[in-house]
This record gives structure tokens, sequence and C-alpha cells, in this order.
């Protein structure tokens, strides 16, 4: 059986797969006739359904995906409950570890407020992150800025401009700080070469193992709808 699929014809050398929303997108290469494309597909028929499978699994998860008062959200890599109160802000509480906001809001509604307390909460705390590693890093950086990337955690600018995902907040603090510093590091490295990792290493040792956490942190947003 061939799934039905999307063609997109460039001037690639190879033909390859690709699993989005649910969906088959074949690229290949404008010479490569219809026949071995099909036949590559059939080739690939279990990794297709396998992929398939976990693409529409995290569809319908994204669509049961919902907050409401009591919810628990992750925060610094603790989580903590949504509370309503009579006062019409929004914010996080520190003594009282709950992200608090107005009363009677529907599921968006909390959901957007989410959103604006997550990346007030990013912008502060990963900035004072920032500020502590560039002192002893040596390095300095002109902005700290928070956007809503999705598949990237930082980046840097060649004007030393410093853009993180106000997702990166739901992380562990040592996370976090492994982030912060890879950013930094390309302050004095624009690279991923032997420098650049040394760099990096210095301050955050164990590394891998924040890389990993951060994956499943992923895996998870994977399936949540914070759109």
């Amino acid at each position: 059986m061939i799934h039905d699929y999307t063609l997109k014809r460039s001037n690639r050398k190879t033909v390859a797969i690709h699993i989005r929303d649910g969906l088959v997108e074949v690229r290949a290469p404008y010479s490569a006739p219809i026949a071995s494309i099909e036949s590559f597909i059939f080739s690939k028929e279990r990794w297709i359904e396998e992929k398939l499978m976990h693409s529409r699994l995290r569809i319908s998860n994204k669509e049961q995906f919902s907050l409401d008062y009591g919810s628990l959200l992750v925060y610094r890599g603790f989580f903590y409950p949504i509370v309503g109160k009579p006062e019409n802000t929004i914010g996080f509480d520190d003594d009282e570890g709950s992200f608090y906001m107005p009363l009677n809001l529907t599921p968006e509604q909390i959901k957007k407020y989410c959103v604006e307390i997550y990346k007030m909460l990013a912008k502060r705390d990963i900035t004072e992150r920032v500020y502590k590693f560039s002192s002893l890093m040596q390095v300095s950086a002109y902005e700290v800025k928070v956007n809503s990337a999705k598949t990237r955690w930082g980046s840097c600018s060649s004007k030393r401009s410093l853009n993180f995902s106000w997702t990166l907040i739901m992380a562990d603090d040592e996370a976090i700080d492994y982030i912060v510093v890879h950013e930094l590091a390309h302050i004095a490295h624009m690279n991923h070469s032997s420098n650049f990792w040394a760099l990096v290493r210095r301050y955050v040792p164990d590394f891998e193992q924040h890389k990993a956490r951060l994956k499943e942190l992923q895996r998870r947003l994977s399936n949540e709808d914070w759109n």
C-alpha cells in the first residue's frame, strides 16, 4: 500500500520522506522517476506507519490540551497551580507558589494569561542568569530578548543579541543555565568548534545531561498547544 503523499521536487540529490501534522511529504530530485519514488516509499512503509501514528497522537493531544483553575504548570522544573483571584491582575506568586489571574476566565483566556506570565518570568529570570554568567565568562551581551521560537531554545546574533524561547523557563535551573552559557559562548566563538565546546564545558561540565532533559521537555511541549 502506498500512502497518500505530497510530492515536492527540487535540486536535491536524494529522496526523503517527512511526516508533518499527520501528513506524508516526499521531497525528491527533479530527475527522480515516479516509479523509483514510490518504490522508496514502499520500502519505508513500516517507518511511515510508526511516524504517522506518533504524529496523529500529538495532534490529538494538542486538540485535547486545555487549562483551567487548578491545572498545574511547570516553572523552572517544578509544578505550580493556576489560581483565581478577585483582583484584575495576573502574575506569579513567589511566596504562595502559584500562577494567579482573575476569576471566571475561559480556558482560552487562561492559556493566554499563562503565556503572558511565562514570558514575564522568562525575561526576568533568564536575564538574571545572563548577567551572572556574562560576568563569570567575561563576555558581554548587547541585549536579552524573549521570543516564541518553537524549534530553538536560544540563539545569538552577530551583534551579540541573545534570544531565548519563553518555553525555556519551564526547564530546571541547570538546563536553563546550560542554554544561557551556550549562547554566551557564541559571543566568543560564533560556531560549534572544539574551542566553543571547551568554553561551554568549563562552566557546565555535565551539559550532555541537561541536553537530554531539554529533549524530554521538547517532547512534552510537542503534545501541548500553546498557540
